[in-house]
């Protein structure tokens, strides 16, 4: 008999503690480690920085997008404004033509009162049809509708916001 110490295989015949305690092992290993070897805390943590990554990479994008808009949207009402000025200057000139033109026919005084009225009715129109389009705004009723049902389905009763 020898006294070296020889612990017992998972394949011997004879069943020992060591044997089942592999055999435990093994089969509770593919629970606890996925195929290359990783624990699941690991995993988690792969799977939170690559939402992370995801995240930080969306932010960018979007910020990246509405920067771009933006850069065209102040060339755009840059371009707006530079017609208005002269829209402006156009309606300026037209405005002394006509008050000089009428004012050939029945006096400047009464050419220039005349060019004012049909101006301030012009301005009569315009405010009437802007402030009956103000009053078609309704802001945001979707997003608002919608933002009002988070609460609800963040504690799980999505049927209360039917």
């Amino acid at each position: 008999m020898s006294t070296e110490y020889t612990p017992a295989r998972a394949t011997d015949e004879s069943p020992s503690v060591v044997g089942a305690a592999r055999e435990s092992y093994q089969s509770a290993r593919p629970a606890m480690e996925s195929e290359d070897g990783r624990s699941i805390g690991q995993i988690l943590g792969d799977v939170t920085k690559d939402v992370s990554t995801l995240m930080r990479q969306e932010v960018a994008l979007a910020k990246a997008e509405a920067r771009q808009s933006a850069t065209q949207a102040g060339k755009g009402i840059g371009m707006f404004v530079g017609a208005g000025v002269a829209g402006l200057l156009f309606l300026s000139f037209l405005s002394v033509w006509a008050w000089w033109e009428l004012g050939a026919q029945i006096g400047r005084s009464w050419s220039a009162i005349i060019v004012a009225v049909v101006w301030a009715i012009i301005a009569a129109i315009l405010f009437a049809v802007g402030r009956s389009e103000m009053k078609r705004i309704r802001g945001l009723p979707t997003t608002t509708e919608t933002l009002g049902k988070v609460p609800n389905a963040l504690k799980g009763q999505e049927e209360e916001n039917r």
